[in-house]
């Protein structure tokens, strides 16, 4: 079993969802200076956006998002255990397809990347999203629901080897 359970890395990726909400409502420059967005960004060639140097309503709409999927995601762990366990059996599996998409996008149509448009340049509907914040968002919420989606698992595992070891035993004193 590993150290830190599902649940808790649940927990703590909402409480990191509240805290971008705050910022992107509050001071969105924090979190478009900060030293892995920068990293990432660099690393994989991307731009940094200017439009996260100060509030505005793109960013306000930003922080409704990340404050109500956090809020969900709370709600959510307060079920009862076998519905919870369903419930993010499910749902993790969803969450990783559309953050690889996400991040595979932004990286592999960038400007320059592997099947970026050549030649005349048009703006496409997904331009905005080539930047080096939306490919550190998407990359980092893959690594970590990655991490619930194999912890997860093992938890499960572990849960069948006790009730099959239980059955076991109540065989065995009949």
């Amino acid at each position: 079993m590993g150290v830190v359970s599902a649940f808790t890395i649940i927990r703590a990726l909402s409480f990191f969802h509240i805290t971008l909400a705050f910022f992107f409502l509050t001071n969105p420059k924090i979190i478009a200076d900060q030293n892995v967005v920068f990293l990432l960004g660099e690393s994989m060639q991307l731009p940094t956006p200017r439009d996260f140097n100060k509030p505005s309503a793109a960013t306000a709409f930003i922080a409704l998002l990340f404050a109500f999927l956090a809020i969900s995601d709370l709600t959510s762990l307060s079920m009862s255990e076998e519905v919870a366990e369903s419930y993010w059996g499910t749902q993790t599996p969803v969450r990783l397809v559309f953050l690889f998409a996400v991040t595979g996008y932004t990286y592999i149509f960038k400007e320059g990347g592997a099947f970026a448009e050549r030649g005349q340049h048009s703006f496409q509907s997904g331009d905005d999203l080539k930047n080096s914040i939306v490919f550190t968002w998407g990359f980092l919420e893959l690594a970590t629901w990655f991490w619930v989606f194999v912890t997860l698992r093992d938890e499960r595992r572990q849960r069948a080897v006790r009730l099959i070891e239980k059955r076991k035993a109540e065989h065995n004193t009949l």
